[in-house]
């Protein structure tokens, strides 16, 4: 009877441990497997959304590597985008989040306000950056003709487009990153700036000595995350200056998807090609992890120690 019993409990927690992985499964089927299948399938064809689909091979991916100069402006855009707007969103998060861990009056407001952008919608954030670089009408143009200047063309040039583009990033993410830096400051044991202080060692020798390091698997993680939302980078763009001008601004996820719905009307579409250049990036994505990884390699193990 005891034997019975156990059995059937047995077999009612392995009903359960299934059911509950389940969801995780069945969602990791219905949003990866399905859709990647989907891009592997249609890299094989051509279609342009209408009339016939025709069997082109490996024809695309021939396309993307020999006659797609566009997609790999988009690249180098891509790279240029998220290595300028990294070399300032990281420091200054990093910064703010040491001078906010301080005992300052009204630290808590100004984490409130710093954290704030990355709540906003990106479509919000878009229309509101455009109306204030509005060339002709935009708040900020209006204020540099008022004191007698000149407005300027934010985005009439690649150049300042570009750079606009990064400023409103590092404005909507900065935050967050602050926030990350912050919990990872807190968790840092202070005996160590005591006995650092003891040992007669500066607030410099303190940061660069004590707090970088101990930052490391932290910073790890946000610099990941850092790199591959810059690099995937698809929203802002769109709403802000939508590859304008010329293509300046065109980034590889904003290329893609201007294959899979065209841009303005349907001769700009083309699945296969565009799933070709899914699998591209994908690729690239997946070198530019890779590397990364084992570059910071060191620091992920500085708690194993």
């Amino acid at each position: 009877m005891d034997r019975k019993l156990r059995n059937h409990w047995d077999k009612k927690e392995v009903i359960q441990s299934y059911l509950m992985i389940a969801g995780s499964v069945l969602g990791m089927i219905v949003f990866v497997v399905i859709p990647l299948g989907w891009i592997i399938r249609w890299c094989l064809f051509s279609y342009k959304g209408y009339g016939a689909v025709r069997f082109v091979g490996l024809n695309n991916f021939v396309r993307a590597f020999t006659r797609s100069d566009k997609y790999w402006l988009a690249v180098k855009n891509t790279f240029v985008f998220a290595i300028g707007k990294l070399l300032v969103e990281i420091p200054l998060a990093l910064v703010l989040a040491f001078v906010l861990t301080r005992p300052l009056r009204g630290r808590d407001f100004f984490r409130s306000v710093f954290f704030m952008p990355s709540m906003l919608s990106v479509a919000v954030i878009g229309v509101v950056f455009t109306y204030l670089f509005n060339h002709n009408q935009g708040v900020v143009n209006s204020a540099i003709k008022l004191l007698g200047g000149t407005g300027i063309k934010w985005f009439s040039n690649g150049t300042t487009a570009m750079i606009m583009l990064m400023i409103v990033s590092i404005w909507q993410n900065f935050g967050i990153n602050m926030l990350f830096f912050m919990t990872g400051l807190q968790s840092i044991p202070a005996e160590l700036y005591e006995a650092a202080a003891i040992d007669g060692a500066s607030q410099t020798q303190q940061f660069l000595r004590i707090t970088i390091p101990m930052l490391g698997p932290v910073m790890q993680m946000v610099l990941m995350n850092a790199i591959l939302g810059s690099l995937k980078v698809t929203d802002l763009v769109l709403t802000l200056t939508n590859g304008k001008p010329s293509g300046k601004t065109e980034v590889m996820m904003t290329y893609i998807y201007k294959r899979f719905f065209g841009e303005g009307g349907s001769s700009a579409m083309d699945y296969g090609y565009g799933a070709a250049l899914t699998v591209v990036t994908a690729v690239i994505l997946t070198l530019v992890t890779l590397l990364y990884l084992r570059v910071t390699k060191k620091n992920s193990q500085i708690y194993g120690r």
